[in-house]
């Protein structure tokens, strides 16, 4: 039985199941969906699973318990199952109710996706060839504090994207009006900035919008000249390029996050 968070949580997108198998046949069945991940529909299904078959159950964030790691949540999705395996490497930093709660209820282990992620990263954090640049996105800086921070005395270059560049942004004096910032968050921004010097490179121009929507009207502009009432959703064409450049020529890249809402085509060239 495989769970799904797809999706930012604002943006709640339903699970489509066609194309997530294109191997061979699974067991004697194909794989089944059902339309929700807990309740009835969700235990129905699950009791008629036989050996061999798959469920896949519906995007776990269309309920408000998953983010805030709901216990009764996490219960109802640990009784649907023997045993817990977490193979979303991106996700597992985060304790949601079908991440760190179910494990509370169930014998956990991480998948062989996971262990060959943490492989991977455990070689290149440990003797990084260079130069070592990563690149950091997402919304929070508060989900990322120790990563960057630790990052920061080993990389030659850390980029700034995503949600997460806005409170970099105004804590560096800039008025990002509507966009998405930690106000909590400033302050530790502030300190990382003075820290890391010429290391931390954050987005020179953006892209905005005047609303939160795929269809919203959008243009880019310098960071220094955000309209009031509009918000930032992705990096800008200048940023790209200055990001590429300080790819070029890096033997070590770690990136974690993207640069914008890359859901809306619109903000997805990040």
């Amino acid at each position: 039985m495989q769970m799904n968070h797809d999706g930012p949580w604002e943006v709640k997108l339903p699970f489509v199941p066609e194309p997530m198998y294109d191997g061979p046949p699974i067991g004697a069945s194909p794989v089944s969906f059902t339309e929700d991940c807990v309740g009835e529909k969700a235990e129905t299904a699950a009791a008629a699973l036989q050996p061999g078959q798959v469920l896949v159950l519906e995007n776990t964030r269309f309920h408000a318990g998953e983010k805030k790691n709901d216990p009764e949540m996490a219960k109802q999705l640990a009784s649907l199952a023997d045993l817990y395996v977490n193979d979303a490497f991106g996700s597992a930093k985060r304790a949601h109710a079908s991440t760190e709660g179910v494990a509370q209820h169930l014998p956990a282990y991480a998948g062989f996706l996971m262990e060959k992620e943490l492989e991977f990263l455990g070689s290149a954090l440990a003797s990084p060839r260079r130069p070592y640049v990563a690149i950091l996105g997402g919304a929070k800086i508060s989900d990322k504090i120790g990563v960057i921070e630790n990052l920061l005395g080993q990389v030659d270059a850390l980029l700034i994207g995503g949600g997460m560049a806005n409170t970099f942004l105004q804590a560096d004096g800039y008025d990002v009006a509507d966009s998405l910032v930690e106000e909590g968050s400033i302050d530790t921004a502030r300190d990382l900035l003075e820290r890391a010097g010429d290391k931390l490179v954050l987005p020179v121009d953006v892209t905005i919008a005047d609303r939160f929507d795929a269809d919203a009207f959008s243009q880019v502009v310098t960071v220094s000249a955000v309209p009031p009432r509009w918000r930032i959703l992705d990096i800008g064409p200048r940023t790209l390029e200055l990001f590429q450049e300080r790819l070029a020529g890096a033997r070590t890249i770690v990136w974690n996050g993207p640069m914008g809402v890359f859901e809306f085509p619109k903000f997805a060239l990040g």
